[in-house]
């Protein structure tokens, strides 16, 4: 007998059929699996759900490879703290997605959706792509620079970065253990609100005169003329609606926390795949850089980037007590030409460095259809309203754009 949540699993299935061979988003379909979740599924917010997996994260019964030949054939004995809370909440993995290489620069071959011979970002780059192609309406990724907020930009699609230590990384293969943070891809912010509700219970808050700080990005990025008109057209409309805006200025110095973040993710990428370095003929050039710069990096140097860290986290902290959310772009522009390169994170660095939660809003296209994404941070202890913000946000963006 077919129920609705078999019968999701099958248009899943069918329409990863037909776009797989172009867009290259699965590492591996577990097709029988996710027939016999559906049929036992947990009733639940999101019973029957199929949602794609990045490649770092464990599923019981299946391989976590990493996009490397180092952890071809691995076993996961257990499901990660994320998929397990997914499945009590009734969605059914579906399979594995494409990952660059231990979630660093490497490219994997996933194409962009929206135009085949861009990239989707990285290193989510399979989950953004599954999602954006309409196989599945949810899928998990991760973030430590720019890993998860890049590709939902260059895709189109919804994505949220948890806050720091607010979701276990259990399960997981880290690279950087205080930058690592769990997230989500979906196909739109109220499905994205609702699977953040399913995990930890959030509720999204309807947002009242919200106050938004306006981050342009220009002193970290050379930005796409098309960014700053999506951004003002943003902001005119939020103000049509009764928020407060103002511009985010010079308080808190992007440039010098995008610098530390570079100086302990490096630090810590070394101590977290020290084995793996010891196998250098396979790892990418890209990969062996960041360790070698890890281990060069002192501890006085590492030690002196945490604390930067932290005195910035408490000022940016204090501002967002008396402001909602900074509104910024979530990359410099649409997706690059190219699958050599995966784009740059550098626009997300400062915030992951804090520990902030960071929701992406999809809808805005450059002249040339590529969507741009727009990034929303928010205060840690304010996800719901960070939640509810996005999705208003999201509806001003469709109503200017005419997107569904």
């Amino acid at each position: 007998m077919t129920t609705e949540g078999t019968a999701a699993v099958e248009e899943a299935l069918r329409r990863l059929e037909q776009t797989e061979p172009g867009i290259r988003a699965w590492v591996r379909v577990d097709a029988d699996g996710a027939r016999a979740a559906a049929e036992s599924a947990s009733p639940g917010p999101l019973r029957g759900v199929p949602f794609g997996v990045k490649d770092i994260i464990d599923v019981a019964g299946l391989p976590t490879e990493c996009g490397s030949p180092l952890r071809r054939g691995r076993i996961a004995t257990a499901d990660a703290w994320l998929v397990d809370r997914l499945r009590s909440a009734g969605a059914v993995p579906l399979g594995k997605t494409v990952t660059t290489e231990f979630a660093y620069f490497q490219p994997g071959p996933t194409r962009n959706p929206h135009n085949p011979a861009h990239t989707p970002g990285g290193s989510s780059s399979g989950s953004a792509a599954a999602v954006a192609s309409g196989v599945v309406p949810l899928a998990l990724g991760s973030q430590t620079a720019g890993s998860l907020t890049r590709p939902a930009s260059f895709c189109g699609v919804a994505g949220y970065v948890a806050p720091a230590g607010a979701w276990p990384t259990t399960g997981f293969t880290g690279l950087s253990r205080t930058l690592d943070a769990p997230g989500l891809l979906a196909a739109d912010l109220g499905f994205l609100a609702t699977a953040v509700e399913a995990v930890d219970g959030t509720l999204t808050e309807e947002p009242q005169s919200p106050k938004v700080l306006l981050w342009s990005g220009t002193e970290l990025a050379d930005i796409d003329p098309a960014m700053p008109a999506a951004l003002e057209h943003t902001r005119r409309a939020l103000a049509a609606l009764g928020a407060e805006t103002a511009d985010l200025g010079d308080r808190t110095d992007t440039r010098v926390l995008a610098e530390t973040h570079a100086t302990v993710m490096a630090y810590e990428a070394a101590r977290a795949l020290e084995a793996e370095a010891r196998h250098p003929q396979a790892l990418s050039a890209h990969l062996r850089e960041l360790l070698q710069r890890g281990r060069d990096t002192p501890v006085a140097a590492y030690e002196a980037a945490l604390a930067v860290r932290d005195s910035a986290r408490t000022r940016i902290l204090d501002l967002l007590d008396h402001a909602d959310v900074i509104l910024g772009p979530a990359a410099p522009g649409p997706a690059p030409h190219g699958l050599g390169a995966t784009g740059t994170p550098v626009l997300s660095r400062p915030w992951q460095l804090l520990g902030l939660p960071v929701v992406t809003i999809a809808g805005h296209r450059d002249p040339h259809g590529m969507p741009l994404g727009l990034q929303l941070v928010g205060h840690p202890d304010r996800v719901g309203r960070l939640l509810g913000i996005a999705r208003h946000t999201e509806s001003l963006v469709q109503d200017i754009t005419g997107s569904p």
